[in-house]
């Protein structure tokens, strides 16, 4: 029986020593055998696909995804906004890059992020040409390249000019079917996140601040659709009203394209562009996302502001990467170790949130004040930054949003399922012995009234805390606070009016004031979240996750299911210790 036992051992030790010895050939064979880092041929064409999202950090591959990329010697990965920017922006100054070639139509992307590239991309309009062609053309991808030059569509093509819709899906009868109650205690008569769970229709208060900022989102894109293509803003509300989508011929009669063509013929013009032979099988030209990697250069200076990504739902406790979730603890110790670090002499912290958990965000608050005693301190709001992502900008040193970032929400919120009646309909019930009048909220009965009641008296108590924090940071008086919050959201033009932000500009405009503050001139150097990794870095860190990737474009049956999902997901993720939160009603699907 020994020998056995030793046998099983020696063979169980075998195997972790033969498994651990293939991993570290894998390894050494991506870091020191793998494919050099990628060149940039001469007259190169930049290819830019818009077949993307825009988010603020790095998506994430799966390990399988991974290991196979890195065998093929494909470590490329889907770019976040900045770095896809900070790539725009090198390719308009390399004297390599000939042309900026744009296909494709966004998946999903925010007014305020579409803005930030539309800029990038004039900014390349304005050494380089760009030509665009698609065989049919979305609304967003339609608003970033008017103005950019020529604009092509497939014969058979469409334009989709309609105005952008918002659509909410509510959940209160069917927990009414199924036997589950939502008791909310709130702050706020346009805090309207708890609505989905609550009601079947949008509140008047609700409807009220979403046409708002709808208006102030459709004017930006219809004006700068209308501005590239030399006609009047009336002329696209109108084809929105009677048109909506249009065809390719339709579309050139009205000036929104310029010409309809074939895609072999697209690339015999990129070939005539740069130098090549009709009869050659291909030209010059690189990917953004190959090009991002060529176009990162390490730079010899030790000055430093980092670039630090506050994006996706604020949770109490941590919060691994690629999760798209906000850890309080997780991210605080983020910041403390950037306050430590002695080379980062600012920091930028691009918020895209829509809040969470009012204790969670409290503790990344309470590190952005310790950190800015430090170093300087600046906010660039994304798309979404209210409610809990409002409450960890306030106190920055300086708050710049985009005309079209949605921001404010300054309002908080307790929610309590009640599931009694759903365990009863399957002959489950309860009992339980307490020692005092009120208890603690439960999932499995309702609450008394005098519980609620307590419940909505630490609502009360922690919204008087949110304003007195905004009050505090921003300058304004309590009062005047209350007035603008209730949990109104605000685009970033009104809330400049309202104070609630300091500045109209993206990351770019974020990162020179940041060096201003911090008075090293133009002697920086930035660190984006993911540029300072190595293939093989972001290879290790991509074998601990486990995001799917999309293989496929979803269909409206998909869709309905995902919304279903995300719902659900939302509810899971409201984890504060007090049950009390301050998040923004974003769940609006804008089509």
């Amino acid at each position: 029986m020994k020998s056995f036992f030793q046998s099983c051992l020696g063979t169980m030790f075998a195997l972790i020593m033969l498994v651990g010895g293939v991993f570290a050939l894998f390894i050494v064979f991506v870091k020191y055998v793998g494919p050099q880092p990628p060149s940039v041929p001469n007259k190169a064409i930049l290819v830019l696909s818009l077949d993307r999202s825009l988010p603020d950090s790095p998506s994430q591959d799966d390990p399988t995804t991974a290991i196979q990329k890195a065998l093929l010697g494909n470590m490329k990965q889907d770019l976040s906004l900045p770095v896809l920017i900070n790539a725009l922006d090198k390719a308009t100054a390399d004297p390599k890059i000939s042309c900026l070639f744009i296909t494709g139509n966004l998946e999903s992307a925010g007014a305020a992020a579409m803005l930030e590239l539309k800029q990038a991309l004039e900014r390349f309009k304005d050494k380089k040409p760009v030509i665009s062609y698609n065989q049919t053309w979305g609304r967003g991808s339609l608003y970033l390249c008017a103005g950019l030059g020529k604009m092509m569509i497939n014969p058979l093509g469409v334009i989709d000019v309609s105005a952008p819709t918002a659509n909410l899906t509510f959940f209160s009868r069917a927990f009414d079917k199924y036997g589950v109650q939502v008791q909310v205690t709130k702050v706020g008569k346009y805090k309207s996140a708890v609505e989905p769970f609550t009601s079947d229709r949008m509140s008047p208060e609700n409807r009220e601040q979403i046409r708002a900022y709808l208006e102030e989102i459709w004017d930006g894109i219809k004006t700068g659709i209308a501005k590239g293509r030399g006609v009047e803003p009336a002329v696209i509300q109108q084809l929105a009203d009677t048109k909506g989508l249009m065809s390719a011929k339709e579309a050139q009669s009205e000036r929104l394209v310029d010409l309809l063509t074939y895609y072999d013929e697209i690339l015999d013009e990129l070939k005539r562009m740069t130098g090549s032979e009709i009869s050659a099988k291909t030209f010059p030209q690189i990917d953004i996302e190959t090009y991002a990697r060529t176009s990162q250069v390490s730079q010899k200076v030790r000055n430093r502001i980092a670039i630090v990504v506050a994006e996706g739902d604020i949770v109490d406790g941590d919060a691994v990467d690629g999760s798209g979730k906000i850890g309080g603890d997780s991210f605080a110790q983020e910041l403390r170790a950037l306050r430590m670090n002695k080379d980062v002499k600012a920091v930028v912290m691009r918020v895209n949130s829509p809040g969470g958990s009012a204790m969670a965000s409290d503790v990344i608050q309470r590190e952005i004040i310790a950190l800015k005693k430090d170093k300087p301190v600046i906010v660039s709001m994304g798309n979404l930054a209210a409610s809990g992502g409002y409450w960890i900008s306030t106190f920055a040193d300086r708050i710049f949003a985009e005309p079209g970032t949605l921001t404010g929400s300054i309002g908080v919120f307790g929610i309590f399922p009640n599931a009694e009646k759903l365990a009863a309909n399957h002959g489950i019930t309860f009992d339980s012995v307490q020692m005092a009048r009120l208890g603690n909220p439960s999932l499995v009965r309702a609450m008394t009234p005098a519980e609620m009641e307590r419940g909505q008296a630490l609502v009360d108590f922690i919204y008087d805390q949110f304003l007195e924090k905004v009050s505090t940071s921003r300058g304004i008086d309590k009062k005047a606070v209350h007035e603008i919050a209730q949990g109104r959201v605000w685009t970033g033009r009104k809330a400049l009016e309202l104070k609630l932000v300091d500045e109209i500009g993206g990351l770019d405009a974020a990162v020179k004031h940041a060096a201003q503050l911090a008075k090293i001139g133009k002697n920086y150097r930035i660190d984006n979240p993911e540029t300072s990794q190595t293939s093989i870095e972001r290879l290790i860190k991509r074998l601990g996750g486990s995001d799917k990737r999309k293989l496929i474009k979803a269909s409206s049956f998909d869709t309905a299911q995902n919304e279903l999902e995300s719902a659900l997901l939302r509810l899971r993720s409201l984890n504060d210790p007090v049950g009390v939160y301050a998040l923004a009603p974003v769940r609006i699907t804008i089509k």
